[in-house]
């Protein structure tokens, strides 16, 4: 007569390692912040810098290789009183619907007689026709220094941050810069990626 050995359950209680995955999701999807997204594919310059910009109450300056110029504003209720104030400022009066449109943007870079027909777009038509634009910000017509200026009202604490192309021509980004310092802002950040240094 023999023996059976009897076989032990291979039964895994699972609910512990899937109560741990949910709170880790839930964490990473609380914590992680969304990059917006840019009209423009710009490639900035290398630097050796690690000096990280803020990551709220920012006003991002990008510069594409031709030189036009876009912005965008990290808050949505800023969006919504800087487009009012430069309706004042140029007498075009926007609709509530409009402002809101408006405030959803990720970035804007359209002349302001023309912000209307930009937000009556549909969103896909926006996002192909804004490359063709640029905020104008040349020695006539310098609507990017209304802009920053209004935007400097609205929030206080905006800090500014540039990011040009690194094939930008240089005196593009000097017009730029002698914006900010006719509108006495002389502290700004200039977006660089991190070059790699040779080990030594």
């Amino acid at each position: 007569m023999s023996n059976k050995i009897k076989k032990k359950s291979t039964f895994i209680d699972m609910t512990a390692m899937s109560d741990v995955t949910v709170l880790l999701l839930t964490f990473f999807m609380l914590t992680s912040t969304f990059v917006q997204k840019e009209p423009v594919q710009v490639n900035p310059p290398q630097s050796v810098s690690e000096i990280k910009i803020p990551e709220t109450n920012i006003v991002s300056v990008l510069i594409e290789p031709n030189g036009k110029v876009f912005m965008s504003l990290d808050k949505q209720p800023d969006r919504w009183e800087v487009l009012q104030k430069m309706g004042e400022f140029y007498k075009i009066e926007f609709s509530n619907d409009e402002l809101k449109k408006f405030s959803l943007l990720p970035s804007f870079g359209v002349p302001i007689r023309g912000m209307k027909e930009f937000l009556a777009l549909t969103t896909e038509e926006q996002d192909r026709l804004i490359m063709s634009y640029g905020i104008p910000c040349d020695s006539l017509n310098n609507e990017f220094k209304e802009w920053m200026r209004n935007s400097k009202i609205v929030n206080k604490d905006l800090s500014i941050a540039i990011k040009a192309d690194h094939s930008t021509p240089y005196p593009l980004i000097r017009d730029i810069m002698n914006t900010l310092q006719d509108l006495r802002e002389n502290r700004y950040n200039l977006i660089t990626s991190l070059k790699d240094m040779p080990e030594i």
